[in-house]
């Protein structure tokens, strides 16, 4: 079997095995509470080859009527050629509506907010799949020497240091999904992997990392590995190296909010 059957029935399996979830224009719950700013964080190492980042998101907990700041993390994908598309909340019809994230080929509408990392507001520039392996860009990632193989260099436009993180409303975020992003995300996509799940019930059963105690600064902003709490390498908020993600000005030939996950080569 060729390379590229292989890929694709990887793929066809991977999705297969997962759960479908709900268009994008269906939400899981609505809250009247905005959610808090985005914290300003570093990227922990990855901690090997394979992983994909997640990026930290404000969850709602109803038991205690307040916003969870769940940690930024490396994750090891479902399948070969998946991506993560984050999920995000949205001001609509006078509540803000929490949009699940998932998995799936290609990565879908996010609300058009910059989580930073590569996930500029549409699409990923983090890296990307080829022939069955994937691909890491340095310029936005925390790839220390020797610790995965295949590697690229493209800068990305910087994450704000303030930023809102919701979709409408008093946000500046208010990109609406094209035609193509509203077609992806109605097909089937796969949910958060168990690690995913469990990485965010313990978030919830950490005091400190719940807005009311913390007031939005959570102590734990991002971890090398899911649930991974306790790790010495787990990241405060505190300004993230410039090093790790360049800003770079759009022009011709050049895209620098580029869709798909496919992100300028050239250098």
């Amino acid at each position: 079997m060729s390379n590229i059957l292989l890929k694709r029935h990887a793929l066809a399996l991977g999705l297969a095995l997962m759960a479908p979830l709900a268009a994008w224009s269906q939400v899981s719950l609505s809250v009247t509470i905005g959610p808090p700013p985005l914290p300003l964080y570093a990227q922990p190492p990855i901690p090997g080859d394979g992983y994909i980042w997640t990026p930290g998101y404000w969850a709602w907990d109803p038991s205690s009527d307040d916003y969870i700041w769940v940690p930024g993390t490396w994750v090891m994908p479902p399948g070969v050629g998946l991506l993560w598309t984050p999920g995000y909340w949205a001001f609509f019809g006078g509540g803000y509506r929490w949009h699940g994230g998932y998995w799936g080929p290609r990565v879908g509408y996010y609300g058009g907010i910059n989580y930073g990392y590569g996930y500029v507001g549409n699409g990923y520039a983090g890296g990307r799949w080829d022939g069955g392996r994937f691909r890491y860009n340095t310029a936005v990632n925390n790839i220390p020497s020797g610790r995965v193989r295949d590697v690229y260099r493209t800068p990305v436009p910087q994450r704000p240091a303030h930023q809102e993180s919701f979709n409408g409303g008093s946000s500046p975020w208010n990109r609406q999904p094209t035609a193509s992003e509203r077609r992806f995300d109605s097909t089937q996509h796969g949910s958060p992997t168990p690690a995913q799940v469990d990485h965010q019930q313990r978030a919830f059963g950490v005091p400190e990392q719940r807005m009311g105690n913390n007031h939005g600064v959570p102590p734990t902003a991002a971890t090398p590995r899911p649930g991974g709490f306790g790790d010495p390498q787990v990241e405060h908020v505190r300004p993230a190296p410039q090093m790790r993600a360049q800003p770079v000005r759009g022009g011709p030939g050049r895209d620098a909010r580029p869709e798909g996950g496919k992100p300028d080569e050239r250098r």
